[in-house]
């Protein structure tokens, strides 16, 4: 982008805050009518899952996939109660949060303030550390040496990031405190707390799975078979989405001294043109720039906001399901040209200088 294409959208945007400002407020009535169509329907597959479990494994699976899925929105659920942007009352934001890490193994106020920090911070090239996969400049890069090049490219790979990654996420990233900064002590308590409950959840869960026989193994043989289908496909899903909307080209990166909310909300940050079965299983995850804008809209009320203010369409960067998978081998920031770039474009990077 050129800084005439960034003024004229700082310019278009100036009024953004008075644009946003009907949708950003929780609605309680609205709030509930998501918990219905969203943790009820997964209570319900978490059941058939059960059942069919002593009929065919093939359609367990089956069952738990749409399971996953359906874990993706309950993790939307937490994500909002997260920016306080789903209930209008903090208390039940904090409460449904705490309840739904439960079933989707996200610790809620360590995940939260970490998510939190990647919005205050997302772009800004100073600080890539928490929230984030870590992203390199070229300069960067070019610095390391030959071995510290091979990890970076090995981490930025295709299979760490989509699926080996996903699978590390959630059961080593988010059962660990490795953010060790000051002032985290609570969040870092809550964590442990998490991980405490999620046993004692789990055990009650197994247990119920292995009535009426109160054969344990089987219970718990039984709960793995059909929750680790679910938080895989569900992991799979969120990491997907929240990912590529940030590793899009055009895009938006820069120091701290230059970086800009707005550009890094409008050009950092994408609109994933999606189906409408997928914007609802993802909570409407698409609208990510008017999330990075404003993350005390609603999921709910995201595609309403979109709608009703086209400006807002005017200059991010659109992209689909397909046109999104190259994105996934985007691995660089080319700071003199701006860009995204994957690996392959060092060549041409190298020769011209």
């Amino acid at each position: 982008m050129t800084q005439e294409q960034e003024q004229q959208i700082i310019h278009d945007l100036k009024d953004w805050k008075k644009l946003i400002k009907p949708y950003a407020s929780p609605e309680t009535d609205l709030a509930w009518k998501q918990i219905f169509n969203t943790i009820l329907p997964f209570i319900g597959i978490f059941i058939l899952a059960s059942i069919l479990y002593e009929y065919s494994l093939i359609a367990t699976l089956a069952v738990c996939i749409v399971g996953g899925l359906f874990l993706t929105r309950v993790f939307i659920i937490q994500h909002d109660c997260g920016h306080n942007a789903f209930f209008p009352d903090r208390k039940k934001n904090d409460v449904t949060g705490f309840i739904t890490s439960f079933l989707t193994c996200i610790p809620y106020k360590y995940w939260a303030r970490s998510h939190n920090h990647h919005h205050a911070h997302q772009g800004q090239l100073d600080t890539r550390t928490i929230g984030d996969v870590n992203l390199l400049t070229v300069r960067e890069y070019e610095a390391l040496s030959k071995f510290a090049k091979f990890k970076y490219r090995i981490y930025r790979s295709f299979p760490v990031m989509f699926i080996i990654g996903p699978a590390y996420y959630i059961f080593v990233h988010n059962r660990i405190p490795f953010i060790t900064l000051k002032g985290w002590d609570k969040e870092r308590k809550m964590l442990h707390f998490t991980n405490l409950f999620l046993v004692l959840f789990f055990a009650v869960l197994g247990l119920l799975l292995s009535l009426p026989s109160f054969d344990l193994a089987y219970g718990f043989k039984k709960l793995a078979f059909i929750y680790v289908p679910i938080l895989l496909t569900f992991v799979f899903t969120a990491i997907w989405f929240f990912y590529m909307q940030h590793q899009h080209d055009p895009n938006y990166k820069a120091w701290k001294k230059d970086w800009e909310y707005v550009l890094a909300a409008i050009k950092g940050s994408s609109y994933y043109k999606l189906p409408a079965i997928l914007n609802f299983f993802t909570g409407n995850i698409g609208y990510h720039h008017l999330h990075h804008l404003a993350p005390k809209i609603p999921f709910y009320k995201l595609k309403k906001c979109s709608e009703e203010n086209p400006i807002f369409q005017k200059h991010v960067s659109q992209i689909t399901w397909w046109g999104s998978l190259k994105y996934a081998f985007y691995t660089l920031w080319d700071e003199e040209n701006n860009r995204m770039i994957k690996f392959s474009h060092l060549k041409k990077i190298r020769v011209r200088s």
